[in-house]
């Protein structure tokens, strides 16, 4: 008689059958820029996967850049599909004028509020599985590989791309060391602005970092930050550098 499987193997057993079965039909979301969708695997992000972001440093800086990314992918998304994106936040903390300059405005937006991160993971989760929405966004302090497998899941299931943004809870642990799920993961941190003819402040310029992608390899690039579109751009001139080689001339500007 064949070995006997429990009932958890068994349903595990099922959801990757219906996984394999079930037809990708969510097209890859490029950012519109050769040079990060020609390094990645899909020639985009995953449109029915996770994805994570988190700031290089606790600094302010950082993580409003992190903030600001993750909104231009959803502005992009949120304009093709023409539905809300779903944001959800353990403390509100957003800058509604700093996510309409990335493309965001406020009526694209549902904010939702979890009083603990297991309640964002949660509402992240039943927003996944609604199926309706252009995106889902939440920001959490700590999500174990559990719970970035429940996302996973939920995203496949909506059709529509979950985005992660793990905040700093530890000085000197990059919130990316936790394993996670996620199909790619983000890092950024901010670079010193190009320089203009005229006294002012210029675009501003992030170090975008991908720190793993399933089926592809890891890059850093230097880039400005989104317009109003919530699009990035490459600074004039600039050319692919390693990440080590980025920061250094961003730590001696």
């Amino acid at each position: 008689m064949p070995d006997a499987v429990t009932r958890s193997e068994l349903l595990s057993h099922q959801r990757d059958t219906i996984a394999d079965a079930r037809p990708r039909t969510t097209a890859a979301v490029p950012f519109l820029l050769d040079e990060i969708d020609t390094r990645l695997a899909d020639g985009g992000l995953d449109g029915a996967a996770l994805h994570e972001t988190a700031p290089a440093s606790p600094s302010l800086n950082d993580e409003a850049a992190t903030t600001l990314f993750t909104a231009g992918i959803a502005a992009r998304l949120a304009a093709t599909a023409g539905s809300r994106v779903l944001w959800v936040v353990s403390r509100f903390d957003l800058y509604a004028p700093g996510l309409e300059q990335a493309g965001l405005p406020p009526g694209h937006i549902i904010f939702a509020e979890g009083r603990e991160d297991r309640d964002v993971l949660a509402l992240m989760e039943d927003g996944l599985r609604q199926g309706g929405l252009a995106a889902v966004i939440g920001e959490v302090r700590r999500a174990d590989m559990t719970a970035s497998r429940r996302l996973q899941l939920a995203a496949d299931a909506g059709r529509t791309p979950a985005f992660l943004s793990r905040r700093w809870r530890k000085q000197g642990v990059c919130p990316l060391s936790e394993l996670s799920a996620a199909t790619t993961r983000w890092r950024l941190s901010c670079a010193p602005s190009g320089k203009l003819p005229a006294p002012g402040v210029g675009r501003a310029r992030w170090i975008v970092e991908l720190v793993r992608q399933r089926n592809g390899n890891p890059f850093s690039l230097l880039v400005e930050a989104c317009d109003d579109t919530g699009r990035l751009a490459l600074p004039a001139g600039a050319q692919h550098r390693a990440a080590p080689a980025v920061r250094a001339t961003a730590r001696a500007a």
